[in-house]
């Protein structure tokens, strides 16, 4: 069975306070009953390791939990496809409340929130496989008639409109990116930049409206990115939470830690 990591903290969490609550409720107060106060003592301060470790190590792995599941959740950016937005190497908080409130590895619902808006930065289960965590912008949500016809994108059978930039210089692993068209495109009122290769056909043309309780995205990168166009909707039980905020960027091809990148609000 493949655990991820949200998986090994939910074992370690109940493990390390099972050991300490059956020692605590069961084990101690027999141990006790037998011993006189000074070999008691003794006893207590000769605890076994195990119980020491798990009593030590429970509230960690607790707070961590429920930090994780609830409140927000690191993610680091392994591909090019939401650039210029996120670059490789970029570490991003991901806000684990605005969607609602989701148990861990069941992602069962439990507290309803928002729902995911027009340029929204999300990271979503994979649709293909659930394992692979995936980031991308969300372009249209339940009910929208969405568009993709030679490298321009509608939505509502209206034109998003885009403002020219120039050419994109890339840098670091994302440096085979430099020479592409890019744009500031108005999605809503979220204004993000996008990039287009002028040299690649346009591979995923697209025309299709969105079901209930589903979302359409695309990457940044719309000539590098393996989204909706390719596989489909995104359904409301495969969000993850909402990209907020970069706190480290690392990329080795490009002389180590991005300080720029550092504190970005994302959008």
């Amino acid at each position: 069975m493949n655990l991820d990591f949200s998986a090994w903290l939910v074992i370690l969490t109940f493990v390390s306070g099972g050991i300490w609550a059956i020692d605590a409720w069961l084990i101690a107060p027999r141990r006790q009953k037998k011993l006189s106060q000074e070999a008691k003592e003794k006893t207590e301060r000769k605890e076994s390791l195990l119980v020491e470790y798990a009593r030590s190590f429970f509230p960690v792995f607790l707070i961590v939990l429920i930090l994780r599941s609830f409140i927000v959740e690191p993610f680091r950016i392994p591909s090019s496809s939401m650039m210029p937005t996120l670059l490789i190497g970029d570490f991003i908080l991901v806000n684990k409340y605005d969607y609602g409130i989701r148990l861990p590895l069941v992602n069962i619902k439990i507290i309803d929130n928002k729902t995911p808006k027009r340029g929204d930065v999300v990271v979503f289960r994979s649709p293909e496989n659930p394992a692979i965590p995936f980031i991308k912008r969300v372009v249209a949500v339940s009910g929208d008639r969405v568009k993709y016809l030679n490298k321009t994108l509608y939505v509502n059978d209206i034109e998003v409109n885009r403002q020219t930039l120039g050419l994109h210089e890339g840098v670091g692993a994302g440096i085979k990116e430099t020479g592409h068209l890019w744009f500031e495109e108005f999605l809503d009122d979220v204004e993000h930049d996008i990039l287009i290769n002028p040299d690649r056909r346009t591979l995923f043309n697209t025309d299709t409206v969105v079901p209930d309780v589903h979302y359409f995205v695309m990457g940044d990168n719309r000539d590098n990115s393996s989204d909706s166009r390719v596989w489909g909707f995104v359904p409301d039980e495969n969000l993850v939470g909402r990209a907020i905020f970069i706190w480290m960027n690392w990329d080795r091809k490009n002389g180590g830690i991005g300080w720029s990148r550092i504190g970005t609000i994302l959008e």
